[in-house]
């Protein structure tokens, strides 16, 4: 069906935002010339050049705007990228199938009383940062559940973050509408058999760090570190959401399909 003349097209006004390498730059000047190029804060949507990190640091970028990103992979990894091609990019945009995902909301104490508040998209990780254990305890919803758990760190990822990191440290693939939090610890020593859990997404964690002056630990959202903390809270922030375009059958809830099978 055509569009009526003079009809407004769905995304009109395209941003183009790409990583620092030659391919993907050489890819935005292309682009740029053949679409043209809006303020990324003016824009309907902006294209994403590069991997899955470029993809998470433009998210983190639109946090407040609630933009529709669109990724194109010119990076290492993609799994968060759409396939590279430069010609109709305005039909694959008005077709594009969207994924709404929260991030989380991390707020972390230091030693010395300091505080840090950030987002992840993916997780938020506790890691520990000398050669011995960390040492944490465990509360939800303000409710003790582990009083004690010896390991290399512990981390809390979404379903949209639930193929990476958290699937490194043999953490569940989580579908992406499920109302759930994965808590994965990191290589444990104690409890030794304990895997982790699957938590509501409603739920709020806090992590205290025990014996931190001998065991420090740092706190990691996405790309935003603080180190020696003693306390960490973790919810998912509702109040903020993003949007993600991916070309029809290759949605994000059918990429994480495919890694629960294995391709």
């Amino acid at each position: 069906m055509s569009r009526p003349a003079g009809a407004k097209r769905r995304f009109e006004r395209i941003a183009f935002i790409a990583s620092s390498a030659p391919e993907a730059t050489a890819a935005r000047e292309r682009l740029v010339r053949r679409y043209g190029d809006a303020a990324p804060a003016e824009a309907d949507v902006i294209v994403a050049l590069g991997g899955d990190g470029l993809m998470l640091q433009t998210l983190h970028g639109a946090l407040d705007r609630r933009t529709p990103i669109y990724g194109m992979n010119r990076g290492s990894v993609g799994f968060l990228m759409n396939e590279y091609r430069e010609s109709g990019l305005t039909k694959r945009l008005e077709e594009a199938q969207a994924s709404l995902i929260h991030p989380l909301l991390m707020r972390a104490t230091d030693a010395g009383g300091a505080h840090v508040v950030a987002h992840a998209i993916n997780e938020v990780s506790l890691l520990r940062q000398s050669y011995q254990a960390a040492k944490l305890a465990v509360s939800v919803d303000g409710k003790e559940r582990m009083a004690e758990l010896i390991a290399d760190g512990l981390l809390v990822a979404t379903p949209a973050g639930s193929t990476a990191y958290n699937l490194s440290a043999n953490g569940p693939i989580l579908p992406l509408d499920a109302p759930l939090l994965a808590l994965t610890p990191i290589s444990p020593f104690r409890p030794r058999r304990w895997r982790g859990a699957l938590l509501p997404d409603h739920a709020s964690l806090t992590i205290e760090v025990l014996e931190g002056d001998k065991r420090p630990v740092a706190a990691v959202a996405d790309h935003t570190e603080m180190r020696d903390v003693r306390r960490v809270d973790v919810s998912m922030d509702r109040e903020r959401t993003l949007v993600l375009l991916h070309d029809p059958g290759h949605s994000l809830d059918e990429r994480i399909l495919r890694e629960q099978f294995g391709y």
